[in-house]
């Protein structure tokens, strides 16, 4: 009767632990308390209608469901600003050398001193010149001798040898009016400026070819500006150049005129030629100026750099469709314009999306199919 019992109260633990077991896994757990998975119907191909169908069909995709940021294609105004250093030399265009077209003697020097300021048509140095003095005997010669025996082909030519030394048009008439011949010629300053070289003296000796005199004219000034090789493409778009001088309260305006055709290899640097008004006759050769350039505001349609991808030689950037999740590969054009942004030239319009990490797309099942 005891051994009835024990076999009737195993038999009610074995049934109640065996319906606790059944209730835990019907909960979603076993007995060993993992997980179960439960299985879900799938989804009904057929509520997806026959056009998206063909839609989808039409484009090759890319789908990716999970860490993708996307970006818009925006419109952005940039202009690019440079600064740079260099310096104020002459106009070599408003440089006059005053040559001796004949050898001579200097009898008087009237401009005895480096750096003073001649005007056109002032007297430099008085000299004697056997030379000058015989083609002046000669042509009053021709005077005299075309009033008895007209010649005018004798006294023209006398008279063109006069203006062939470099006698004046002026000392010339005088022998034409006074019929009288000086000995001394006098060389008049052929153009206004500063005396930047004077190579006589005061009873000096020179012969035929001799510079006796450099004038040179600061009316216009060059800055010459130093660029370094990585910037010499940008500076081919800078129109817009303002020159600073320490010591000076003003900012001049300057033209780009030249990008000398060297470089200097000590330096590795390439020389920008800028030309400079100097009415105010403030600017002196040889100053130190900073130069600030910019461009023009310019409107671009941009995208970040991480946005594109390149392969096969050809540009691509992941454009959203209106499906979730999924990306169409688009064949883009574009030119650098900073460090962040390329400037979009085609393939994209601004507001579309695209994916900002392109290049976690090559892992993508593009690769694979062959997409892009």
């Amino acid at each position: 009767m005891l051994h009835l019992r024990r076999q009737i109260i195993i038999l009610c633990l074995i049934s109640v632990s065996t319906l606790h077991a059944q209730m835990k896994c019907e909960a979603g757990k076993c007995s060993t308390g993992k997980e179960m998975s439960v299985k879900v119907p799938a989804k009904d191909e057929s509520v997806t209608t026959t056009a998206e169908k063909q839609k989808r069909e039409h484009k090759l995709t890319i789908e990716q469901l999970f860490n993708v940021r996307t970006v818009t294609v925006k419109k952005t105004v940039s202009s690019h600003k440079q600064t740079n250093y260099g310096y104020i030399v002459e106009d070599e265009s408003l440089k006059t050398d005053v040559t001796a077209w004949y050898s001579g003697f200097v009898e008087k020097l009237y401009i005895d001193r480096l750096y003073t300021i001649v005007h056109k048509g002032d007297a430099l140095v008085k000299v004697y010149s056997p030379e000058v003095y015989k083609a002046k005997q000669d042509y009053l010669n021709s005077i005299k001798f075309n009033f008895k025996y007209p010649s005018s082909a004798m006294l023209k030519s006398a008279k063109i040898k006069l203006e062939l030394l470099g006698v004046s048009r002026k000392e010339i008439e005088h022998i034409r009016q006074t019929n009288k011949v000086k000995r001394f010629t006098t060389i008049f300053a052929p153009a206004s400026g500063w005396i930047f070289e004077k190579d006589i003296n005061q009873g000096s000796a020179f012969k035929t070819g001799k510079k006796l005199f450099e004038i040179v004219s600061l009316k216009k000034l060059w800055v010459e500006v130093k660029l370094y090789q990585n910037e010499l493409e940008k500076i081919q778009t800078l129109d817009d150049f303002s020159v600073k001088v320490k010591g000076i309260n003003k900012i001049y305006k300057a033209k780009k005129s030249l990008l000398y055709p060297m470089l200097d290899p000590k330096e590795a640097t390439a020389t920008l030629r800028l030309t400079i008004d100097n009415s105010d006759k403030l600017l002196k050769p040889g100053m130190y100026v900073k130069v600030s350039a910019s461009t023009d505001d310019n409107a671009h349609l941009v995208i970040p750099r991480t946005a594109a991808i390149r392969k096969n030689g050809n540009w691509y950037a992941f454009l959203s469709t209106e499906f979730k999740g999924e990306y169409e590969p688009v064949k883009i054009k574009l030119k650098p314009l900073d460090n962040s942004y390329f400037e979009l030239l085609s393939g994209l319009n601004e507001g579309d999306t695209v994916v900002n990490n392109a290049l976690f797309m090559m892992d993508s099942d593009a690769q694979i199919n062959g997409i892009y």
